[in-house]
């Protein structure tokens, strides 16, 4: 595609949000592109056997991730929390390591000059930010906070980059010393007695607390990343967490919001769980335990309850009846169905994978974007949960085996 095609996505806030967001700083005019390097995007994704609607897709989604990338190299996530009016620092290195490695990911990475330059940005922007006294895991004094977003995708993203030899050459050393950082952090945060992680405590990180299986399922993935790189990370810590994880579910594949001990199973409130379900089942399987039945029946209730999840998107205020759906569980909720089908049984990973790509595809916006929030800024991580969603299938496993061979024949056109 040699046209060049100019957007700009200023887009306003919905509803009555523009009244309710005290202290959000104005999402930055973007104007993208579409020339030469285009195409190239494509190619390299119909080189790795992603289907040519997907490789579209996943090009466009890459041109608007790059271009929304903001100084000094980074993609806050935006939502209603705010920290002296502004967006919390966890927010802003989480949002970034998230949408860095969407683009890391995304295959043709290598040989794209401008996804390269955002994403060692935004390696340089993990790396010092840490620094910020928000960050401090032992200064923590409870209550709700969302630094654990920052260690553990900060985590993860470096990580990764270390693993695809994408870090340059003059920042190796910074990175090591901070993937040290982020995974010592990280197990600090680690809920007392209980295990796992929650962003909402009821005192210190040194007092018991119910855990988060939106934090702790991530958190566990990313410690097994760090073990399968030689890290230094405690098997009693990743115990506790699977532990609590188990602990969190009911017979009907229900996983409530958060617990710290056996939870009452809760079958009629499954359709506001089901992002938390894959999840869960994902992360379990991924630490050797679940089974692929439960994460199959998982993708299916996302699936069928799919709706749920939609009457919630880009609607103001949190936690509404009568699921305690939030906006901002929709694309998650994507990412995570996408990683649990590919736990699921073999035989079905073809379904599950068209069912979360379906869904995936409704919500695509006129600009090739996606966004759960009313926040413009927040089609950052809407469009990065994407790219993962729709890269599953050829991403290896963290700590794992790679994907299974299959997945590229399993998804047509």
């Amino acid at each position: 595609m040699l046209t060049t095609i100019l957007l700009c996505l200023t887009m306003p806030l919905q509803g009555d949000a523009a009244g309710k967001t005290a202290g959000a700083s104005p999402a930055p005019t973007v104007v993208v592109s579409m020339d030469a390097g285009h195409d190239a995007r494509v190619q390299a994704c119909l080189i790795a056997g992603w289907p040519s609607a997907l490789a579209e897709h996943a090009a466009v989604g890459v041109e608007r991730l790059v271009a929304m990338q903001e100084e000094p190299g980074q993609w806050p996530y935006e939502g209603v929390y705010r920290v002296g009016g502004e967006i919390p620092v966890g927010y802003r290195i989480g949002g970034t390591a998230i949408c860095a490695e969407a683009l890391l990911s995304t295959p043709g990475y290598a040989d794209d000059a401008a996804r390269r330059d955002a994403v060692e940005k935004a390696m340089a922007f993990v790396c010092q930010t840490r620094n910020h006294p928000l960050m401090d895991p032992v200064d923590y004094e409870g209550g709700y906070d969302v630094r654990g977003w920052g260690h553990c995708y900060g985590a993860r993203f470096l990580l990764l980059a270390r693993a695809a030899k994408a870090v340059p050459e003059e920042m190796v050393a910074d990175t090591e010393l901070a993937i040290d950082w982020y995974v010592d952090a990280l197990q600090k945060m680690e809920i007392a007695e209980v295990g796992g992680w929650n962003y909402a405590l009821r005192g210190s990180r040194l007092k018991p607390s119910p855990a988060s299986p939106f934090m702790t399922a991530p958190c566990v993935e990313t410690l097994l990343l760090a073990q399968s790189q030689g890290e230094a990370v405690d098997p009693a810590i990743l115990d506790r967490a699977m532990a609590v994880l188990q602990v969190m579910r009911g017979e009907s594949g229900y996983v409530d919001y958060s617990a710290d001990k056996a939870i009452r199973d809760q079958p009629g409130q499954i359709p506001g769980a089901v992002g938390r379900m894959c999840a869960v089942e994902a992360a379990l399987q991924l630490g050797g335990l679940g089974s692929p039945a439960r994460a199959e029946s998982a993708v299916r209730a996302f699936g069928e309850h799919w709706d749920a999840l939609e009457a919630r998107r880009a609607k103001n205020g949190t936690h509404k009846p009568p699921y305690g759906v939030a906006p901002y569980y929709f694309m998650y909720a994507h990412w995570r169905a996408a990683l649990a089908a590919e736990r699921a049984p073999q035989e079905s990973r073809a379904e599950l994978r068209s069912i979360v790509l379906d869904r995936l595809s409704r919500t695509r916006s006129g600009e090739g974007t996606w966004n759960d929030r009313v926040f413009p800024r927040s089609a950052n991580f809407g469009t990065a949960c994407a790219l993962l969603t729709m890269g599953a299938p050829w991403t290896p496993r963290a700590g794992s085996a790679p994907a299974p061979a299959d997945a590229p024949a399993a998804i047509k056109n």
